[in-house]
């Protein structure tokens, strides 16, 4: 089931992020940029939904409206679930959301050197727009008409 984050997932989400992202800060040489967000407030701001599995949220993912799209800021599954189509589902509740929304374009981003997402994202429809420096991070932009 995927629902609106509470409060009392925070503590969930920010372990799931330092999971799912640690094995990137080698390659980054920093902490990925989904480890050090400010999950308290997102939370609040009601744009974080959680894959819950009996209680406990095996993943997030975080996104907004911006100009005349919907933003995907970070979606990310516990490595303990990975494999299992959580992150894809997660993909489709926000997909499903812009439409109910009125929008008919999903924007995201991926660091370039998460390198797995580079096909991963245009699998599931994203065409990549482009690539530049952002918040100190080299990323690669998509976009997908829905």
């Amino acid at each position: 089931m995927i629902r609106p984050a509470t409060c009392d997932d925070l503590t969930a989400v920010r372990e799931c992020a330092e999971t799912a992202y640690a094995s990137y800060i080698p390659r980054i040489g920093k902490k990925p940029a989904p480890m050090i967000a400010d999950f308290a407030a997102q939370i609040a701001d009601g744009l974080v939904h959680v894959y819950d599995m009996g209680g406990t949220p095996a993943g997030f993912i975080v996104f907004y409206p911006r100009e005349d799209h919907l933003h995907i800021e970070n979606v990310a599954v516990h490595p303990d679930r990975q494999g299992h189509g959580i992150g894809r589902a997660l993909i489709n509740f926000a997909e499903q959301h812009a439409r109910n929304e009125g929008y008919r374009t999903m924007e995201l981003y991926t660091n370039a050197k998460m390198t797995e997402n580079l096909t991963y994202y245009p699998s599931l429809g994203y065409v990549e727009i482009g690539r530049w420096s952002e918040d100190g991070f080299d990323r690669v932009f998509f976009r997908k008409k829905i």
